[in-house]
């Protein structure tokens, strides 16, 4: 057919530039508007082992080839009502690759029209398929009732005729909310004692929450005493509660008078949490009890497709502008409460230290996550309210100073003992007396 030689052309070009939409002054000499009406016969993918299969509809942000006549005489596009982008670099007289829209459409009319220099509109039939809602995240899944949250993620439609719902674990159902974006949707939390998975439903489907609100899976630390476990290491941080708790007790790191420097000074005193599993016994106890393997209490099998999280609170009278947030994760290799043996584990069994943060015998180049939100707009707080902080495990590939680390947790067993430590991390900030307050730390799936 003679269009394929064209299309086939337009594609191996196509393929061998990286960035799909490079400006048109790159080649000013390739494409010349042309007058009368377009034609266009068909619409397929832009791929040559997809280049007979003939397409009637596709989603948002796809990439589209229209195959016809005449096609250079296309000065405008539409989808619906979203004009699109177009790169003459990308248009022959018989083709045009072009990408659809990420915007939803306010009016649906299932067209594309196409728009000639003479202003004249030629429509073609076409629909775009809206995906169902998608929910990312939620700003406290511990949020207590009558607290203002927000589920965050995309394609929150409200329709009229069908008005979007939120599903609550429990099974209630809301239709009422603060503020609703595309990507937002904030409400007042109901009274909901369930744990579960949150429940997004628009006029284009529903959508399940992969996440939990009041998430106990792979819960470690909670301070309540559910898990039994809290300080285990050097120092014994304050566990608390006061009028600000979320669940009843937590930690705080920093006191509120202790300064943290420009450059994250050490001061483990009042700025580390420490787990070192193990025990003073003989053989140390690493199965149950206070002291026992983080990996014992919580399945780590999927740890690359698992992330740590906790909630976080940050007073605005006590903000965060310096040091890194160090989380690491460790095995017998790199820390235990004693160094004393361990039965079952034949190599060498380390003791309580931190080197891992100091980096004596090479071991501030073992990865662990930093994390430092204060870096984008130079000091941070929660706004007196407790969020959910989500720390992919997948990240914990930095060292101390926050370069690419030499090694990383790389099995279950490096998953034993786990250190927060605001210490650091290589970028200098300002001087703060920070508050940092955490609670219910856990290690779950994130798909």
């Amino acid at each position: 057919m003679k269009m394929n030689i064209y299309f086939k052309g337009l594609v191996v070009s196509l393929l061998l530039i990286a960035g799909m939409f490079t400006s048109c002054e790159d080649q000013p000499d390739k494409f010349e508007l042309t007058g009368g009406l377009p034609q266009v016969s068909y619409i397929r993918m832009p791929y040559l082992a997809q280049s007979d299969s003939l397409i009637v509809e596709a989603s948002l942000k796809s990439i589209i080839c229209l195959v016809g006549d005449n096609l250079t005489s296309i000065k405008e596009l539409y989808f619906n009502d979203q004009k699109a982008q177009l790169n003459t670099s990308y248009i022959t007289s018989h083709t045009m690759i072009v990408q659809i829209p990420d915007n939803i459409p306010e009016e649906v009319s299932d067209k594309i029209y196409m728009v000639t220099a003479a202003q004249d509109t030629v429509e073609y039939g076409f629909h775009v398929i809206v995906p169902k809602p998608m929910i990312a995240s939620m700003s406290c899944e511990y949020a207590t009732a009558g607290s203002e949250v927000t589920l965050y993620g995309n394609y929150f439609i409200d329709d009229p005729n069908v008005p979007l719902t939120v599903t609550l674990p429990d099974g209630k159902q809301l239709t009422t909310f603060t503020k609703l974006t595309n990507s937002t949707i904030t409400f007042r939390m109901p009274e909901c004692d369930t744990e579960g998975s949150i429940r997004v439903a628009s006029i284009y489907g529903e959508s399940t929450s992969t996440f939990h609100y009041l998430d106990s899976r792979g819960l470690m630390f909670d301070f309540d005493g559910k898990t039994g476990l809290s300080n285990h290491g050097w120092h014994e941080r304050e566990i608390k509660t006061d009028e600000t708790s979320l669940t009843g007790n937590f930690v705080q790191l920093g006191d509120g008078t202790s300064k943290m420097s420009v450059d994250g000074a050490w001061n483990d005193a009042v700025f580390a949490f420490e787990y070192w599993c193990g025990s003073w016994d003989k053989l140390q106890n690493v199965t149950s009890g206070d002291g026992i393997a983080l990996h014992n209490l919580v399945d780590f099998t999927d740890f690359a497709n698992m992330a740590l999280k906790f909630e976080m609170y940050i007073p605005t009278s006590n903000p965060w502008s310096a040091g890194a947030m160090q989380i690491c994760f460790a095995g017998y290799d790199k820390v235990t409460l004693s160094g004393n043996p361990i039965e079952g584990f034949d190599g060498v069994v380390a003791g309580a230290n931190a080197k891992v943060f100091n980096g004596e015998d090479g071991l501030g180049t073992y990865g662990r996550a930093l994390y430092r939100p204060w870096m984008d707009t130079g000091s941070y707080d929660t706004g007196d309210k407790w969020v959910t902080v989500t720390v992919p495990i997948s990240n914990f590939t930095l060292d101390r100073l926050g370069a690419a680390a030499e090694s990383i947790p790389s099995s279950p067993g490096d998953f034993a003992s786990l250190t927060f430590f605001v210490v650091g991390g290589g970028v200098n900030g300002t001087e703060c007396t920070p508050i940092i307050k955490l609670d219910n730390i856990r290690a779950v799936p994130n798909k």
